[in-house]
Parts: structure tokens; sequence; C-alpha cells
């Protein structure tokens, strides 16, 4: 999608249609001055109040060289921050888009023309035209997709405009990936879409096949990996500035489960297919490297994204089985359904033997984490309150709904074995608080913040700002964090 910013009075801006904001209690006084009353007698009748959410449309509006007129609900005045703008924003594109309108402009209004609303609004736009239907034939001959969107405001954002645009870009490839289909994205389709992430944005790629991970010792990924007759493959993409500032070295670490029938502890049948978004977490760290890689922050950045299929077969792993982790630790495989813990884990120990010094990761983990915060926030743990209070910082600024956790040491002790040195499960209470705890296990003591995504990873339905499937959730967090690491 063309992205540029223009200057100058709403009204004279050129476009297919022009969006504009009204808050709850009275209309915008510039936009109600526009078009001469016409805002105030929608308030009046009770069409329109300007509640978030609320659209009202006018075709060929007297006095404005935009064709048609959108004004758009920004809810309560002292409640609309950035996030509500990119909400805002979103509902635009997605409701003009609709109505086959290809080039549209937004007006945030004065009072909400600094760098985050701005931000947000171009935001807004961009992941509002993403829809999910690559592989729809029909739909395909009437669609008219959004070709250019127009921020109307200051001159000297446009530095900002243009990194809105890599930031949401960067949203939306996430869910373009974790919205294939797992027949059309195996372990290493996933790593060709890095190799070709990294060939465009100038990255490093290595990924390391199965002899490579056998050699290492990665028992916990490749015991996971055995059951598909797909090879696993660990993703690693490098991020070296040209001047760091500082030692430190970030790893960002995403759960790649391609596809995840529970292997031999199999899953139910409905719903099964939502298995596909297995590796949100990994889908999520390839797309904040493809913006890092434009941003060019001051930090060194290695990601990981351990790549399997969890499948039943005659070599599955099977409940019961002990493996051997790359740092030496064993572990009692109680469930098979609990596998990417176990992928995560050795991608985890391969970082720390690259010379990282802090960690983060992302993965759709646990059932548990819904049952606990639905699906509104994110689930947060850590070993480290300074870490986390940077990404959990860097989430509030981008919008991105987070909740820390609690991590006492009586949940450790539900992953008590006899048989090895820990299992890779505890109880049903705390769930995902005991995964959390497994993961620790593994981190040594670099500073770590686990994000279990499962919950926020994708809608089962549209809204009206933002179409059914995978969010891209993290990668706003993730880029924001690296931003402002100094």
């Amino acid at each position: 999608m063309e992205v540029n910013l223009k200057t100058g009075r709403f009204e004279e801006v050129e476009t297919g249609a022009l969006a504009v904001l009204s808050f709850e209690g009275e209309p915008d006084a510039a936009v109600d001055a526009a078009t001469k009353g016409w805002l105030k007698e929608l308030y009046e009748s009770g069409e329109f109040s300007g509640k978030s959410c609320q659209t009202a449309l006018l075709h060929r509006p007297a006095g404005f060289r935009a064709k048609r007129l959108l004004v758009v609900g920004g809810g309560k005045t002292e409640e609309f921050t950035p996030a509500e703008m990119r909400k805002a924003a979103s509902l635009a594109s997605r409701t003009l888009q609709a109505k086959k309108v290809s080039r549209i402009a937004f007006a945030p209004g004065d009072g909400h023309a600094t760098a985050e609303f701005v931000s947000a609004a171009v935001e807004g736009a961009i992941l509002g035209a993403f829809e999910p239907d690559r592989y729809k034939t029909d739909s395909k001959k009437d669609e008219k997709p959004l070709e250019a969107f127009s921020l109307v405001g200051s001159a000297d954002l446009r530095g900002v405009v243009e990194q809105a645009r890599i930031l949401a870009e960067a949203q939306n490839f996430t869910r373009l990936i974790a919205n294939e289909p797992a027949n059309l994205l195996t372990p290493a389709d996933l790593a060709k879409h890095a190799r070709e992430t990294a060939a465009e944005f100038g990255l490093e790629c290595e990924v390391l096949d199965q002899d490579r991970m056998r050699q290492l010792g990665m028992g916990a990924l490749l015991g996971v990996a055995q059951g598909s007759a797909e090879p696993p493959a660990l993703i690693v993409l490098r991020y070296v500035p040209e001047k760091a500032a500082g030692s430190d070295h970030l790893a960002l670490v995403g759960k790649g489960v391609t596809f995840d029938t529970g292997g031999v502890s199999i899953k139910p049948a409905d719903g099964m297919e939502k298995m596909k978004y297995d590796m949100c977490g990994g889908a999520a760290v390839l797309g904040a490297m493809r913006a890092i890689a434009q941003r060019k922050p001051p930090v060194r950045i290695t990601a990981l994204i351990p790549a399997v299929e969890n499948m039943v077969g005659a070599k599955a792993q099977r409940p019961g089985d002990i493996v051997t982790t790359m740092n030496g630790k064993t572990v009692e495989v109680l469930n098979t359904d609990a596998e990417g813990r176990l992928i995560l884990i050795d991608a985890i120990t391969y970082a720390l033997q690259l010379g990282c010094t802090h960690l983060v990761d992302a993965a759709t983990l646990t059932g548990s984490v819904v049952i606990a915060l639905g699906h509104h926030r994110t689930g947060v743990y850590t070993n480290n309150d300074p870490f986390v209070a940077k990404v959990l910082a860097a989430a509030e600024r981008q919008g991105e709904k987070m909740w820390r956790m609690p991590m006492d040491s009586e949940y450790k002790e539900q992953l008590k074995t006899c048989f090895a040195d820990l299992a890779n499960i505890g109880t049903r209470w705390g769930g995902s608080i005991t995964a959390a705890w497994f993961i620790r296990e593994f981190v040594a003591d670099k500073p770590w913040v686990h994000l279990d995504i499962a919950g926020t990873a994708y809608l089962d339905d549209a809204k009206p700002w933002m179409a059914k499937g995978p969010t891209g959730v993290a990668v706003r967090t993730f880029v924001d964090l690296v931003t402002n690491w100094t």
C-alpha cells in the first residue's frame, strides 16, 4: 500500500474518501462547520453519537474535494489513547475498503496531531486493510483492495509516518505467515520465509538442520519433532548494528510449531484446525526482525525460531519418555501436548551459547493462560523485575495489553518427578505458571521474560477494526523494546 502525508486543510484533500474523528458529547466543531451543520444534525437525531466504533458516511460532501466523508466515533475524549486511535483508523480502513474505496485519507484533528497519535493512525489504517482471504478465488473477482492511505498532518511528521508504515507492514507480514495452512507452511517453509526476509532486509540467517541439532544435543526439540515426516529446523536470524551502544545482546525466541496435533496425547478434533496458529510466536519474532532491520536500533539482536510439527506417528514421542536437553538436564515427558516448552528450552540454551545476555520468548504455550486472562491480555512471566518493567512499558506504549503473572517458588514444586530432573507438566492448577517455571529452569541467571500469547495470538471472530485470524501480537512490543533499549 502507498502511504504518504498530506499537509493543508482536510477539506482540500483530494481522495476517494476522507475519514475524520468526532467524540461523545458534542460534534467536532471543525467537521461540523465544514459540513455546514450536517454532523450536528446526526448527533441531534441520535443516528450518530460519537461512541467508539460508530461510523457515518456522507457522499459528495459540499465544500470537500474528497468524494466521501466518513466520520468515526472516538468515544470519550478523555479516554482516547493512541491505542484507540489505532482502532479508529483501522475501522475507517476496513469500512471504506468494504465499500471498494481504493484511496483514503485520515485527518486526526489538531488535538491528536502528535507523533504518537499520528503513528497509531497510520498503523491502524494498514492493519485494517489486511484480509485473510488469500486462498479465496470467487471473492477476488470483485475485490478492490486499498491502494493508498494519506495522513493529513504536519510536514515534520514524515519520518513518523514512515516508521509507522514499517511497523504495521511487519505486523501484517506476521499475520500473513501465521495464517498459512500447515500443508503450505512446514518447518522448511518457515525457514524459507526467514531466509527471504534476511536477504531482503540485510539480516544474517542460519538454519540448523536435524543433524546439527543432534550434534548439539537438542534432545528436547528433536523428541517433539520425531513423530513427523517433516524435519525440524532451528532458524537463527542475526541483527548486528553498525555501532552497538553497549554489550547487551538480546535474544528473541518464538515458538514455531507449524501444526500441533498434541502428539500421542492427542487434542480433540473440534477446533484442531486452529493449531496452524501454534507458530504465532515464531511468526511474531520473524515480523519483528523485519522491522528491526529497517529501524536499525543500536543493540545486537539474535532471533531464534525452533520450528517443528507435533504429529502422531510410529516414531512419535510417548508419555513417559525421558529426553536429555541441550544443557544436560533430563525431562520426563508426561504429556506430549506440552511440546512448546520443550522446543523453547533447547533454543534458549543455544541462545545462551551464542552469548545472549537478555531473553524474551513468545509462545502460544498454554490453554491455562486463556482461563486466567481470557483473550484480552497476554500473560507475562519473568525472573527479573527491571527487565520486565522495560517489556511492559514497551507493551503499554504500543497498546498491547499484558499482565504480569506470579512466579512463586511453590509452583516449581509441581515439576518434580522421581524419574528425571523435572517433568514437562505440573497439575492442572496454575498451568501457565508451571509452564513458565519449566522454561525458567533453562535461562540460567540471565534476565528473561516469557510471553504466553495463547489467548491473544488470533481472533476467532472478526472485530470491526480487525479481521478474523492472527493478530500479530508482540511484534510492536518487540520493536518498541529494542527501539527504546538504552
